[in-house]
């Protein structure tokens, strides 16, 4: 028994080699965009089918280190979930107002399946869109044929014009609806504000401009900044309804990677030569954060490393110099532009210690393994992390875990650990952080390295290769927006307990 536990000893030094100075960074955002929208497998489901289709996507995510979850909720003024405001998607039954057949929410499951695996969920949503293909008949009660002055056809699909402040009010009140009825963590928008251009076709808001601009004070030339003040005045609007009735709620955007370029704005804009967020899709992003109105923002730099007019390197560190203020800066990856890059990708946002993270588009294409893409997220993501927590909000930490307890009844070795029943919302626990120390360490919670897993349980399963004689336990409660407990008691096995790691 001596010579076998020596040996074990061994194998978990082996195991623990990486030092506090080379620890990776615990706290990262990690996050992955399952997209609805033209997403037309769903409809071919029933509930049961795609409840366990979105376990098994979920179930992967988990085992390669993510931590959030960016489910678009409303692809096209519709819902994913039971909605007495807009019909049911398309994209869900394959008839716009058509609902599941047994009936079901996919949302609230969605939230419940994330909060079971301790990942966040963001319910994505795009604000404007109703039809991305006027060939597609929307349902006969839906509210275009009653207020069709609120819409504009441009090319192929239908908006809600930007320009009106009506419709920044019926969004609001869609937002207001979910924020209240759902335990969301966040309310989340990509890049669609004004709809990308359309070569040799202009955005037919003229009559607007003339309503609601020019007796406002906006001359001829100014139709481009009024654009631009109508998507500041409704980003405002979502940031106040959110806050008012849910503070914990973040809302977060994902623009397009080209704020501005250097030859539209010389004294700032990047070494960039495209398409940008604030000249083509009226989105003053750089300006919703300095008036604190974005919790987080994850700008699309999807081009490849030393692409001519984009270069992923030159906009990672342009967005990382800025003035990001309370805002948390995540990097938009595209998958199937980053099979060869990414770990030259990851290294560039390294270098920036105003990144906090990364999130991958699109979960389809994570699952689909291409270039092995999991193995390599497996690698980059060897130690659980932390989402980084929003102090400016709640900085106060939950109560600690105690009473670590060791049951050795099942088939592996299991930690378990009570907790307060906290009465308030923030306070309450999201999620638990297992710690595994070597006997001679204190217990460092900056160490990346010693955790050992993520679970919204009071117990885990400590994993294999990790031998429950040789280690030091250490559980941590975290809360709503991920602010980290004192260290519980140091919990240990049974040192005369005859255990044997190969049982599992």
């Amino acid at each position: 028994m001596i010579k076998k536990l020596f040996a074990v000893v061994l194998l978990v030094l082996a195991g623990f080699q990486v030092t506090a100075a080379n620890s990776p960074a615990k706290r990262e955002f990690r996050g992955a965009w399952i997209s609805t929208v033209f997403n037309s497998i769903y409809k071919d489901m029933s509930p049961e089918q795609w409840r366990n289709f979105m376990i098994q996507e979920l179930d992967t995510l988990k085992s390669l280190g993510f931590n959030a979850v960016l489910f678009q909720v409303r692809p096209e003024s519709d819902a994913f979930y039971i909605s007495q405001i807009e019909p049911w998607s398309r994209w869900l039954t394959g008839t716009q107002g058509q609902a599941p057949d047994p009936l079901f929410d996919p949302m609230e499951f969605m939230i419940e399946a994330c909060h079971e695996r301790a990942m966040e969920f963001h319910a994505w949503i795009n604000p404007f869109r109703v039809n991305a293909n006027s060939n597609n008949k929307l349902v006969e009660n839906h509210r275009y044929y009653s207020k069709r002055y609120l819409y504009l056809s441009y090319g192929k699909s239908q908006y809600l014009n930007p320009g009106i402040a009506e419709n920044h009010t019926y969004v609001c009140n869609i937002i207001a609806d979910i924020v209240n009825r759902y335990d969301i963590d966040a309310i989340h928008f990509d890049d669609y504000f004004y709809p990308y251009p359309i070569k040799g076709m202009n955005f037919p808001d003229n009559e607007s401009f003339k309503k609601y601009g020019m007796p406002n004070g906006y001359e001829v030339s100014d139709k481009d900044k009024w654009r631009r003040d109508n998507i500041n005045a409704f980003v405002k609007a979502v940031h106040d309804t959110i806050k008012a009735i849910k503070p914990w709620v973040r809302f977060g955007i994902s623009p397009f990677g080209i704020y501005r370029n250097k030859g539209e704005w010389p004294e700032g804009g990047s070494a960039t030569n495209g398409l940008s967020s604030y000249n083509d899709l009226y989105a003053d992003v750089l300006y919703w954060i300095h008036e604190g109105w974005l919790d987080y923002v994850i700008p699309q730099i999807y081009w490849e490393i030393g692409h001519e007019a984009a270069d992923y390197s030159t906009l990672v560190h342009w967005w990382a110099k800025q003035d990001l203020g309370k805002t948390h800066l995540y990097i938009g990856q595209d998958v199937n532009r980053s099979l060869n890059q990414i770990r030259l990708k990851w290294a560039e946002a390294d270098k920036e210690p105003n990144i906090s993270g990364h999130c991958y588009w699109s979960a389809d294409m994570i699952l689909a393994n291409k270039g092995n893409f999991q193995n390599k997220l497996r690698i980059h993501h060897k130690h659980p992390a932390i989402i980084p927590t929003h102090t400016e909000i709640d900085s106060i930490k939950p109560y600690m875990a105690y009473n670590l307890q060791f049951d050795m009844m099942g088939e592996a070795p299991t930690l378990t650990w009570d907790t307060s029943d906290e009465p308030q919302v923030l306070d309450k626990a999201f999620a638990f952080v297992v710690y595994g120390f070597l006997p001679e360490e204190e217990p460092d919670l900056s160490r990346a390295d010693r955790i050992l897993g993520v679970t919204s349980e009071k117990r885990m399963v400590l994993p294999k290769g990790i031998d429950a004689l040789c280690l030091y336990y250490v559980v941590t409660v975290t809360d709503r927006l991920h602010n980290e407990s004192k260290p519980s008691p140091m919990g240990h096995f049974d040192e005369d307990y005859d255990y044997d790691p190969a049982s599992y």
